[in-house]
């Protein structure tokens, strides 16, 4: 893949990034981007062991942070760059952002996008002023056509976060931070291709050098983790926190985070889908899975941040709602107010209801009944219920479970990771 934007030969990159640099992105957004509310979080700083305060980015206009960085690197075109247009590649959160602020400044905006791109992430992006164009099958060959359109239209290339002047727009999310709550112990930043880690170091470390920087990327997509520590690990798969499933981290970006940034943690899925489920039920507000891995990094390693002050980037609001629902449904199971029971019973009159009847003793509701005879391994005169049911909690379930084996029953439970 073509680097677009390609850092200057011997620039170092912290030259090319500045605490200036991120204050005079913060003059030329302002007004024009929400400054989002710092809020301190009781119920989950309980949870954690830790001083939990939450940063609302998933309240921008396109419910991301990202409008950041492209409405700095829009205020930085030249008249003659405005009225030609710009181009990017992207199916996620920069898409529409810049095209957002590109329909309010009047500069026409082109987004590439991979011709499996789901059609509603097309949709949001025409909805907020983006021509899509629908190019290939992957994300590298999207990119690489931007590349070529740029060329040929003469459009200049707005990357999604590679580039100093995004990285500036990113990085005022640490500059309101620090000054709503300057003493915060660590702040705890998503990491995809590194953009808006790079803004918020550049301003942490240079307004307070001993707070801790921390990174974290999805167990599945260590691209940074990897450059920086020189341990390569698969990358790829099925992530919830798909904002930030970069397979090759920018260059300039990975120079910032090496230099600037203390640790990069990995989250694996479960983390991911809990923290998801808990910002819902907690602090009622919905977060995509990138926008909840910072949280998922606190609870996957609480001796870290327990007692510290932590600052988490809820970075974007942006999830399917069919996801969500599958998330929250996931979570009841796993929490234990969800259940799957598979019974064997004898095939006989009656047998079905006295299984029933346990569940009523025990309070447990019953919401779905599988019964099956055919597909079965057992013999003829043998069959398996499955039964979906709802309790108060785990305890209630290995309740029923306890006193149903107590009666002669086999009972399994389904699991999830």
């Amino acid at each position: 893949m073509t680097q677009a934007n390609p850092m200057p030969a011997g620039d170092k990159a912290t030259d090319l990034l500045t605490l200036d640099d991120v204050r005079a992105a913060a003059k030329r957004i302002e007004g024009a981007v929400v400054r989002t509310e710092l809020m301190h979080s009781i119920t989950l700083s309980e949870i954690t062991g830790a001083d939990i305060w939450l940063k609302f980015e998933n309240h921008q206009f396109t419910a991301a942070y990202k409008e950041r960085g492209a409405l700095n690197a829009l205020l930085h075109l030249t008249e003659e760059q405005r009225s030609r247009g710009v181009i990017a590649a992207s199916a996620g959160n920069h898409s529409q952002g810049l095209s957002y602020h590109g329909r309010r400044l009047g500069v026409p905006v082109t987004i590439v996008m991979p011709s499996t791109t789901p059609s509603v992430k097309v949709m949001q992006t025409e909805s907020v002023g983006g021509n899509v164009v629908l190019f290939g099958e992957t994300f590298d060959e999207a990119y690489d056509h931007a590349l070529e359109l740029e060329k040929e239209r003469g459009l200049t290339f707005v990357h999604p976060f590679d580039d100093p002047k995004v990285a500036a727009g990113q990085g005022t999310v640490a500059l309101e931070m620090l000054a709503a709550k300057d003493d915060f112990d660590c702040l705890v930043v998503p990491i995809g291709g590194g953009g808006l880690m790079s803004g918020m170091a550049t301003v942490a470390k240079a307004l307070r050098p001993e707070i801790e920087m921390i990174g974290v990327q999805a167990q599945l997509y260590p691209s940074m983790y990897s450059a920086v520590t020189g341990e390569e690990l698969p990358c790829g798969g099925d992530t919830l926190a798909e904002g930030i499933a970069v397979k090759k981290p920018g260059d300039f970006t990975r120079q910032i985070i090496a230099e600037l940034v203390d640790e990069v943690l990995l989250v694996g899925e479960p983390k991911l889908e809990r923290s998801v489920s808990l910002l819902l039920q907690i602090e009622k507000t919905v977060v995509e899975g990138a926008g909840a891995a910072g949280l998922a990094a606190v609870l996957s390693n609480p001796e870290k941040f327990a007692g510290k002050k932590v600052g988490l980037v809820l970075c974007g609001g942006n999830i399917d709602t069919r996801l969500l629902a599958n998330v929250l449904i996931r979570d009841l199971a796993r929490s234990g107010r969800l259940a799957r029971l598979r019974v064997t019973l004898q095939d006989r009159p009656g047998a079905l209801y006295k299984v029933m009847r346990e569940f009523n003793d025990h309070n447990v509701n019953i919401i779905e009944i599988y019964h099956q005879r055919i597909f079965t391994t057992l013999p003829a005169k043998g069959l398996v219920t499955e039964i979906e049911c709802e309790a108060r909690d785990q305890s209630q379930i290995d309740g029923l479970i306890k006193t149903l084996e107590a009666k002669g029953y086999s009972v399994e439970m389904a699991e999830l990771e």
